[in-house]
């Protein structure tokens, strides 16, 4: 069995104060890390900030022999996600691992939801992704190695009611990490997407007492850990986590019906061989899915 280990690497974590950030943050400290523990120390609609949450952190890895530091800075703006990151730069030398996991929900059915509430969400989650990675992997790029775990949502990959700004957000990380995934590659830095299921104050109202209980934080931490290591060599996927289960989930096509000369009639009278995914396909990239149009138009 393969021994994960972060000796001699520095770790960034994101919205680290509390929940599963705190999780990941003390587990990549007790095996060796240096962790930058990032935290706004807000509630979790985004308003306030506080010092506590990410200090008490920090101290709780030193306290285990580890080594940490705190930043307070928003991820919601370009001038906080480099501070992060020259936090690490700073203080330990290099950036080898970054895992976004800061957030915050502004909850409200999709008729109600005002434009505020929209870009709040999409600062923080979408943006803050890009302000954290873009620094990061400038760095890593320079030194040929870097891991980054992005955090999106089982509300963006599948929908839940009243989320509509938090599941934008979500499914354009996946978009992001694609992309960080493809043009990473040849400089050895991977990028996945981690979709969590786990009990914390973002989802103890939408979990409830019993069922949550089934879905503790340090539950989803070993994925996290091992996607952010240098054991991992996996890159541009998606992955779920919750109550002990870990899965990869797909985004996938087929063959499907083929006619260049196809009426609305057509589709109408088609439409259960095109929705049906038979024999499925995971493209990788764009040229992936015109590769698979071609075959399909050759009869392949």
């Amino acid at each position: 069995m393969a021994n994960v280990t972060f000796e001699n690497k520095t770790v960034i974590v994101t919205g680290a104060g509390n929940g599963l950030g705190k999780s990941y943050a003390l587990e990549f400290g007790k095996r060796g890390a240096n962790v930058v523990v990032n935290d706004l120390g807000g509630a979790v609609d985004g308003s306030g900030s506080g010092n506590t949450a990410a200090d008490e952190v920090v101290d709780e890895i030193k306290n285990n022999g580890g080594n940490a530091v705190a930043n307070y800075d928003s991820v919601s703006s370009k001038e906080g996600g480099e501070s992060i990151v020259n936090s690490a730069i700073e203080s330990f030398g290099a950036v080898h691992a970054v895992v976004n996991n800061a957030g915050i929900l502004r909850d409200k059915s999709f008729a109600k939801l005002s434009e505020e509430e929209f870009n709040a969400v999409i600062d923080v989650h979408l943006k803050g992704t890009f302000f954290v990675c873009q620094p990061a992997f400038t760095h890593m790029k320079d030194n040929g190695y870097g891991r980054f775990v992005n955090v999106a949502s089982p509300s963006g990959l599948f929908g839940n009611f009243g989320q509509a700004n938090y599941a934008a957000a979500k499914m354009g990380i996946v978009g992001l990490t694609n992309i960080i995934a493809i043009e990473g590659e040849k400089y050895n830095i991977k990028a996945n997407v981690l979709a969590p299921n786990a009990t914390t104050r973002m989802t103890e109202d939408i979990f409830g007492e019993d069922f949550g209980k089934l879905f503790k934080v340090e539950q989803v931490t070993p994925l996290v850990v091992y996607l952010a290591s240098e054991a991992c060599d996996t890159t541009h996927q998606i992955f779920s986590a919750g109550a002990g289960r870990y899965a990869r989930i797909g985004i996938n096509t087929h063959k499907g019906y083929v006619n260049p000369e196809a009426t609305p009639e057509d589709i109408s009278d088609n439409i259960e061989t095109i929705s049906t995914i038979e024999d499925g396909i995971y493209p990788m990239n764009n040229a992936d899915e015109f590769g698979i149009i071609q075959q399909a138009l050759q009869g392949d």
